[in-house]
């Protein structure tokens, strides 16, 4: 299925006035409901620049069909046109949410019941025994005609840093960033750097989410299931980034704290449920040996280095445009203060012989 084949609505949503516009595109993605019957229900919250409301009847909340505007100035980050892509593709692969229309500024797509994971159900047996099958569900698909399969990793991060402004037009945030933060040319360096500790491991290049921080991993018990939500930034990468990345995201975001990263018992217990769920799923009927576990153990510690980085170099460039009411400066402090701190024990780590 083709972006083609995605119905486009000739629509601009009003981030001041979202209701009006999804009322537009309910009346024709749900022509038979009762539009002086539908309520609203405003989901937006945290980091994120985009706007999201969910439009229902009272008789059947669950029924709820989401509507997301675009934030502004993000079109230099995120390929739209890809992300419509991915979200057909993840469907047709029961992963994701079924996409009913796109607009000039939006997406309007099916709402997935549940409750969002947080530090303490993260670690729960059952639940991160659910993210792991999803994750290799989701690590399983292949690619389309024509897609690029190249991990997005370091590709994307010289694309943020080849147009990250050189100061910042605020002089309190400009004298703030060269106070407490890496410059330009350091953090250059250190991706280099980075880049050539990590090319040289061995890893699969699979179709990642990237972006799996817990708010966007969707539990539903009544199912017995978990969904991944916003796949704004899913394309093909190194597995043991999205590994890591998740790890580094028990941290939280709006209140973080890194002494949640997980410690190497829980990860290598993690890592032998993933090994042993991947090689069921495959069917490859080989018993998940110790060397296996303490192999992918250091490369995902190696790649949460990336993760810092990539997320860093991220909120760095939306500090300098943010739509939201997030500090991003702080945040990639936080992440690239992290990086540094973690630096040389991850990249000592060395492969088991």
């Amino acid at each position: 299925m083709s972006n083609n084949c995605v119905l486009r609505v000739d629509i601009t949503l009003d981030e001041s006035n979202l209701e009006e516009g999804a009322l537009k595109l309910l009346s024709i993605v749900r022509p038979e409901w009762n539009q002086e019957q539908i309520k609203f229900k405003v989901f937006t919250a945290g980091i994120s620049d985009n706007k999201l409301i969910g439009g229902y009847l009272p008789k059947d909340k669950s029924d709820m069909v989401l509507v997301r505007i675009y934030g502004k100035k993000t079109e230099h980050l995120i390929d739209r046109e890809a992300e419509i892509r991915t979200l057909v593709l993840l469907h047709q692969a029961g992963c994701g949410s079924k996409l009913y229309a796109r607009c000039n500024n939006g997406l309007c797509y099916e709402y997935l019941p549940g409750v969002v994971l947080d530090p303490r159900t993260v670690r729960e047996e059952r639940i991160y025994k659910l993210v792991i099958k999803e994750m290799i569900k989701m690590h399983s698909i292949k690619a389309q005609d024509g897609a690029v399969t190249s991990p997005c990793l370091f590709r994307l991060i010289d694309e943020w840093l080849s147009i990250l402004p050189e100061k910042f037009e605020d002089e309190e945030k400009q004298q703030r960033y060269m106070r407490t933060m890496p410059s330009h040319d350091q953090l250059r360096k250190e991706v280099s750097d980075l880049k050539s500790a990590l090319t040289c491991l061995e890893m699969p290049i699979v179709f990642c989410h990237n972006d799996n921080l817990l708010a966007n991993i969707i539990f539903n018990e009544q199912k017995g299931k978990v969904s991944f939500i916003d796949y704004e930034y899913a394309a093909f990468n190194y597995q043991a980034f999205d590994i890591a990345n998740h790890f580094c995201e028990f941290a939280g975001v709006e209140e973080v704290d890194y002494n949640l990263y997980p410690k190497k018992g829980f990860q290598m217990k993690w890592l032998r449920e993933f090994l042993t769920a991947q090689n069921t799923a495959n069917g490859v009927e080989e018993e998940v040996t110790e060397r296996d576990v303490e192999t992918l153990y250091v490369k995902v510690n190696k790649f949460a280095l990336a993760s810092h980085m990539f997320w860093g170099i991220y909120a760095l460039m939306q500090s300098h445009h943010p739509t939201v009411d997030f500090d991003f400066l702080e945040y990639s402090k936080l992440r690239l203060d992290e990086y540094l701190r973690r630096k040389d024990a991850f990249l000592a780590l060395t492969l088991p012989k």
